[in-house]
């Protein structure tokens, strides 16, 4: 088995490495994981037939960077075996579901689902923010429920999280109804403070999608955001914004841990 995961401030690599350990307890060697961004990643989903697939819903859909590269490499997925990983800042209806379909598309066997409320990564918004006592505790919480879920895996009972025709419904009607333009398509909404950025480069080198770049001195977006939050989570001088117009609170996994 492997795990393979896409994660803009850490949460689901997080999740998955805690899942992939207790799946892993009592055997000698340790499953291997991978982002989709690394270029190895393709040979290994060639050579597993087991995979945990782990990424964060948005909006109750799929970040467009993971749509993209689930199409893009069509061929991978027929026959393998997945138990995907959906993490959260509150609710996704069918997060671990709406991926199953697509993967199941081009002949993937989806074993499970599990779904896991983890930090909001919304840095630039008021909605779901929490104190950071309240965010360790949820990150308890969720390594707690991988844990049990790695187990029953193991024992071929799975969690079928999101699954069902029921979240279906809760995924379409809550949110992907209203907001399915914010992913099905990549965003030109970020935003940069010219007068805050110090033209560090942390944005730059970041960001999945080579958005960002330095432009005499100062960073710029060129309109292919994946909506990923890590330039607004990790700007020293909070000068990034995204869906709100300041920064609100920043914090990724290792804040928690």
């Amino acid at each position: 088995m492997i795990g393979i995961y896409f994660s803009g401030t850490g949460n689901s690599k997080y999740i998955l490495d805690v899942f992939l350990r207790s799946y892993d307890q009592g055997k000698k060697a340790r499953s291997q994981f991978y982002t989709i961004e690394e270029p190895k990643v393709t040979e290994a989903i060639r050579k597993n037939e087991e995979i945990v697939f782990s990424y964060p819903v948005q909006f109750s859909n799929v970040p467009k960077i993971v749509q993209d590269f689930i199409a893009r490499h069509a061929k991978l997925w027929k026959r393998k075996k997945i138990f995907i990983i959906a993490t959260m800042g509150l609710f996704s209806g069918d997060g671990a579901g709406i991926l199953g379909r697509m993967l199941k598309k081009y002949g993937a066997n989806i074993t499970g689902g599990l779904h896991v409320k983890m930090p909001d990564s919304i840095a630039d918004e008021k909605i779901l923010k929490r104190t950071i006592t309240e965010n360790k505790m949820l990150v308890m919480r969720a390594a707690r429920k991988a844990k049990r879920a790695a187990k029953a895996l193991q024992a071929g009972l799975p969690p079928k999280d999101g699954m069902g025709w029921t979240c279906r419904f809760a995924g379409f009607f809550g949110q992907r109804l209203w907001f399915c333009q914010k992913v099905n398509h990549y965003s030109d909404k970020l935003k940069v403070d010219t007068a805050a950025c110090v033209g560090c480069g942390t944005c730059t080198i970041l960001c999945p999608m080579n958005n960002l770049k330095l432009v005499q001195g100062k960073a710029a977006a060129s309109g292919r955001c994946t909506m990923c939050y890590r330039c607004v989570q990790n700007c020293p001088k909070q000068a990034l914004t995204l869906l709100g117009k300041r920064v609100v609170q920043q914090g990724t996994i290792e804040k928690y841990l």
